[in-house]
């Protein structure tokens, strides 16, 4: 897994051990197995033993967790099955303070906090700066709840994007890996998630949570680059590797913004920069 390019996260739920594998095959850059959210309170010591005989069996599956929120009972059992095994990262959902992130990070996996409530975005400084944090992502229908917003419409989505804004520029004062978006809900819209990938890269974020292997492709192809764009960034830096700090490419001034720009489209499409 290399931190800087995870476009697609895909849950699997730890009920389903079976399915591990198969969100292991579907091209999704990382595969969360859920102790939380997708998991009934009848069955999180069923669901953890799943996925510590899953763990057992395929040491050399990278995925990560997500463990039950910092104030459920389950908690501190789901990060000691981390630390005990080869997991990739720790989802650390309703993270709300930096002391729960360190608490977490004493698993010694990366930890990826989830904002879910008001609490939580009020301190999402001081939880992007805790040790041990790789990346953020945020919860769009907790935190909605939490604040009262009405789901899915356009008042709610302005609200939603100031979130956006604070996950993004806290990534960056941190100098974390690109923010993850939060889940698609409707499965069958894969054109609303085309629309939502295309606005979510737009804004910064480095792809999305997802909750259905059919999501990883469109969310993928989505976040390439076409090869008009390739072209212009490759263009760009053949231009710019004459050390000139301000230079013409297609009638158009190129400085050290723009230049950077290119990078990021050649990084975005996997291509090895000159």
């Amino acid at each position: 897994m290399n931190s800087n390019i995870i476009r697609t996260a895909l849950f699997v739920p730890a009920t389903r051990p079976e399915r591990i594998p198969k969100a292991l095959a579907t091209g999704a850059d990382v595969v969360i197995v859920d102790l939380e959210d997708a998991v009934a309170e009848s069955q999180k010591l069923e669901a953890r033993a799943n996925l510590e005989a899953f763990l057992a069996d395929n040491p050399q599956a990278r995925v990560l967790v997500r463990v039950n929120a910092a104030t459920h009972a389950q908690h501190v059992e789901d990060l000691a099955v981390c630390a005990r095994h080869a997991v990739a990262g720790v989802l650390l959902p309703k993270a709300e303070s930096a002391a729960q992130v360190t608490r977490a990070a004493a698993c010694g996996k990366p930890i990826w906090p989830i904002v879910e409530s008001a609490r939580g975005l009020a301190d999402l400084a001081e939880i992007a700066a805790a040790e041990g944090v790789e990346r953020l992502s945020f919860g769009a229908l907790d935190l909605g709840l939490d604040l009262g917003i009405a789901s899915g419409t356009a008042g709610a989505e302005r609200i939603l994007d100031q979130a956006r804004y604070a996950l993004l520029l806290q990534s960056r004062l941190a100098g974390l890996a690109a923010p993850l978006d939060s889940v698609f809900p409707d499965i069958k819209n894969l054109h609303g998630l085309a629309e939502t990938t295309a606005a979510a890269r737009d804004m910064g974020f480095g792809g999305l949570l997802c909750i259905h292997p059919s999501q990883v492709a469109v969310v993928h192809e989505t976040l390439m680059p076409d090869a008009e764009e390739l072209a212009w960034a490759q263009r760009v830096l053949a231009a710019g590797a004459s050390g000139e700090g301000v230079f013409v490419v297609d009638g158009q001034m190129v400085d050290a913004p723009v230049v950077g720009r290119a990078r990021r489209l050649l990084q975005r499409a996997g291509q090895a920069l000159p």
